[in-house]
């Protein structure tokens, strides 16, 4: 065996660009092809916009115009436009920027003074220009490297930036912007800034109410009272109750999506329930009055203090007790100014109240009769590290059908951060029954158990929740009830980003010098066509594939799409479409579509 030689030669010192083209993960995440909301293009476009977003949060300019044509993204705003003596570094040295300092920037997402230097690394092409004071400066880079520039005068030019990048090929070898991703980041700024206008191809995105009109698209007008809102300098709420199970909650800091929540999140929900007792006088607890709740939260923190390099946990404990102290106050003077919405209000905590006495004795009995199977059904082969644990975020567990699938996964999975839950059979279909019937379902009280939601998502022990099922008709059906089963009662867990559904290989295309999987007959005909002589394998089920095939399925090149929904208030009306009665819509939509 020939010895690897490790001397000084090994040694390697990367720039900083070179860095961020190495290890690209980094700092924008997962790359994807842009058929995801969170693939690394749709990062790219987040980083450009949120210094526009900057600008705006410090007061100067109204208006930011992005424009896509084919694969390259333009931003224009009319802030105040980098120093031009400075735009250099200000795209391309890492650490470099004015974020830094509290004069200028107070309450920035970017505080790393990364952001445009990784778009700049990561495109092929990269033109930043920026106006001030009637001149102007223009500088193009490609892959982080410096091509050319261009300054002069500009005479009646409004001050502020433009940005125009294409993400580079090599990086992203088939990329392709979806309008719906983008157009869903712009409403999500619009809602964030109220009165800032965006503008993205031409269509206008603006939001008077800020909050309030975000949860308004989310839920509808089936609410139990008017929108609670309260709009403060740092701080911004609104909620209402709904019918639905369990509590759900957009929480933002800084203009970014937090959706594990955090400091500010659970001083909300304190701060709702200390204004709700003292108001009503009673002492309700905190699950009867949460339950069925449905809010929005943005706060400006001067200095953010992340628990994840994806910043979506906030840590910082000062916010804690001046945000309970403005919501308590918010919420009180609501309910004095509201007596029909306070009545209505109280009326939902008291039914809350009785559900959950009622679920208690039906949870008690679930509990006995699963001590007594448990034993029976080895269904969880759980991981050693759960949610909260130093390698918590990795945490995952598999759904699967059928013990050929659970097999192959068993013995290829990771022990210490991936876990397999094993169906027996189709799951009951929970849509429209009450919360107590999916107590007293064995199979679904299990699953619970299994999760750690039985009494609710707060204990929650995986971070990622994903569907592994056979493609085809039954494996569909069991995706379906699965879905069901969440969206009905722990619609959270979906809005929260922790469920998902595995993409596994339909085809095998191999010769005796190359394999390749392939996901659809697309990639099947390109791997057919490059190798020689091939031998075609079509994957029926999940059990065909052997175990020592299955681990990269599951490993760090794993499929999977996050399950997302459009708006909480499409749910009832989808569920009903497709797991509800045989109704003639159905019927007529199956007739239509049937291959």
């Amino acid at each position: 065996m020939a010895t690897q030689v490790y001397d000084e030669s090994k040694i390697q010192t990367l720039s900083p660009l070179e860095h961020i083209r190495l290890r690209s993960g980094m700092y924008i995440g997962r790359l994807g092809d842009g058929s995801n909301a969170d693939d690394g293009i749709y990062i790219l476009l987040k980083e450009v916009v949120d210094n526009a977003i900057d600008e705006f949060i410090m007061g100067f300019g109204k208006r930011i115009d992005v424009k896509r044509k084919d694969g390259t993204i333009a931003c224009r705003d009319y802030g105040r436009g980098i120093p031009l003596g400075k735009l250099v570094e200000c795209v391309s040295i890492i650490n470099t920027g004015a974020k830094y300092n509290d004069e200028v920037f107070q309450f920035s997402v970017g505080l790393n003074g990364v952001g445009t230097k990784a778009v700049n690394a990561l495109s092929s092409h990269f033109l930043v220009r920026s106006y001030r004071d009637n001149k102007y400066r223009e500088i193009t880079f490609s892959r982080g490297k410096l091509l050319k520039e261009r300054k002069g005068a500009c005479e009646g030019k409004a001050d502020g930036c433009y940005f125009e990048f294409t993400p580079d090929p090599d990086i992203f070898p088939e990329y392709d912007f979806v309008d719906e991703f983008i157009e869903k980041r712009m409403w999500n700024y619009a809602y964030l800034n109220r009165n800032l206008k965006l503008y993205y191809n031409g269509q206008k995105f603006e939001s008077k109410k800020g909050l309030h009109d975000l949860l308004t698209k989310e839920v509808g007008e089936e609410v139990v009272y008017p929108m609670v809102y309260h709009a403060g300098e740092k701080f911004e709420m609104a909620f209402t109750h709904t019918a639905s199970y369990g509590e759900t909650h957009f929480s933002f800091v800084n203009g970014q999506f937090t959706s594990d929540g955090g400091t500010h999140l659970s001083a909300f929900r304190e701060g709702m329930l200390k204004g709700v007792n003292e108001f009503t006088k009673k002492n309700y607890s905190g699950t009867d009055v949460r339950e069925g709740v449905v809010g929005a939260i943005a706060v400006k923190v001067k200095d953010p203090v992340f628990e994840s390099q994806t910043k979506n946990k906030l840590g910082n404990t000062e916010v804690r007790s001046w945000i309970i102290n403005e919501v308590k106050a918010a919420v009180v003077d609501y309910l004095h100014k509201n007596p029909e919405s306070a009545k209505n209000l109280e009326n939902k905590i008291i039914n809350n109240e009785k559900l959950r006495k009622e679920l208690a004795a039906v949870k008690k009995e679930a509990k006995a009769a699963a001590k007594k199977i448990s034993l029976n059904i080895p269904k969880l082969k759980d991981c050693k590290f759960h949610r909260g644990d130093k390698r918590g975020d990795e945490t995952t567990i598999f759904i699967t059908e059928g013990q050929s699938a659970t097999g192959s996964m068993v013995s290829c999975r990771d022990v210490y951060t991936q876990a397999i839950y094993s169906l027996r059979g189709k799951p009951w279909n929970s849509f429209g029954k009450g919360k107590a019937a999916i107590y007293k379902n064995e199979e679904l009280f299990n699953l619970m158990m299994a999760l750690g939601i039985e009494n609710d998502i707060d204990n929650l022990r995986y971070e990622r929740i994903v569907i592994a099922t056979d493609a085809d008709t039954d494996g569909f059906h069991i995706r379906n009830l699965i879905l069901t089963f969440f969206l009905n009662y722990f619609e959270e867990l979906v809005v929260g980003g922790h469920v998902f559904i595995l993409e596994t290989p339909l085809f095998r295309v191999r010769n005796k010098k190359e394999t390749r999987y392939c996901y659809s007959e697309r990639e099947r005909d390109a791997a057919m066509a490059a190798i020689r002589g091939p031998e075609v394998t079509r994957f029926k089920g999940l059990g065909e594939i052997s175990p020592q095939e299955f681990g990269q399925f599951i490993g760090e090149e794993m499929r999977i799409v996050p399950v997302s929904i459009d708006s909480m208030k499409s749910i009832p009306e989808t569920l009903a479409f497709y797991m509800g009665k045989n109704t003639p819509q159905r019927r007529q939509y199956i007739m239509e579509n049937l291959v």
